[in-house]
């Protein structure tokens, strides 16, 4: 075990246990260490597996639906475990892609637990000075472009986005000058939470030819988010990144 990395603070990914999470931790891994976030304990296990030096990472089962339970679930990986977290990046994430008419409140509220509470209750506690010392640099929210143009049936799915966005905002200047809090916009990447959607071919090849660089893949952003997190970045705050391939760029599609 390297003694160096193993005694680092932690770099705190949610959403790590599939898609851009899980690229995003398997690309951090080859300098940091970290905690892992998801509420499926096998592919959390499976994702650690994939790391570099998976025995100093750490795992963390909890289940953002219902995100009450945060404060309960992480405080003691602090107050017992010895966690102190240097960067958060929160990739946790759902999708639901149905018509306003068809979208009962408890479906609404979860899409939004997941999306923004969650981030909103665990940046809450990682500020904490009695909890974790101060030892937070910096936040990154891997949102999306849907946060900033519509789309039919995203509704619920693009609100979640624009508040964690407009959050994001906020806290640039509320926790300047100790801090930076950017946000990453994706574009069309292929994952298994947009499997469905580019599984049609019609959709698949409309998005193609918007996109000037095509769909991108999760490590396009896994190096968005490496760079933001380096101290080439350390003077950029309170900024949404756009990495879509340039979609929303292109006005003759």
């Amino acid at each position: 075990m390297n003694q160096s990395m193993s005694t680092m603070p932690f770099t705190l990914i949610t959403g790590a246990s599939s898609g851009i999470g899980r690229e995003i931790a398997i690309c951090l891994s080859r300098q940091r260490r970290l905690l892992l976030q998801g509420r499926d304990q096998l592919r959390l296990e499976e994702t650690r597996s994939l790391c570099q030096q998976p025995e100093v990472h750490q795992l963390w089962n909890c289940d953002f639906r219902t995100p009450e339970g945060i404060n309960s679930s992480l405080r003691p990986l602090f107050e017992t475990g010895g966690v102190r977290v240097e960067c958060f990046v929160h990739c946790a994430g759902m999708l639901t892609i149905l018509p306003l008419r068809s979208i009962e409140l408890p479906k609404a509220r979860e899409v939004m637990n997941v999306n923004f509470h969650s981030a909103a209750e665990i940046t809450r506690l990682l500020i904490k000075k009695q909890l974790n010392e101060k030892c937070l640099e910096r936040i990154i929210f891997i949102s999306s472009v849907a946060g900033k143009f519509g789309a039919k049936g995203f509704s619920a799915y693009s609100a979640s986005k624009g508040a964690l966005d407009a959050f994001m905002r906020s806290l640039a200047v509320e926790l300047a000058p100790t801090l930076t809090v950017n946000s990453i916009l994706p574009g069309s990447v292929q994952t298994a939470m947009t499997k469905s959607i580019l599984e049609n071919p019609e959709t698949k090849q409309s998005l193609e030819k918007a996109a000037p660089l095509g769909i991108g893949t999760p490590a396009d952003i896994a190096a968005t988010v490496e760079f933001l997190l380096s101290e080439g970045a350390r003077w950029i705050t309170g900024q949404q990144i756009v990495v879509d391939g340039g979609h929303t760029i292109n006005i003759s599609s």
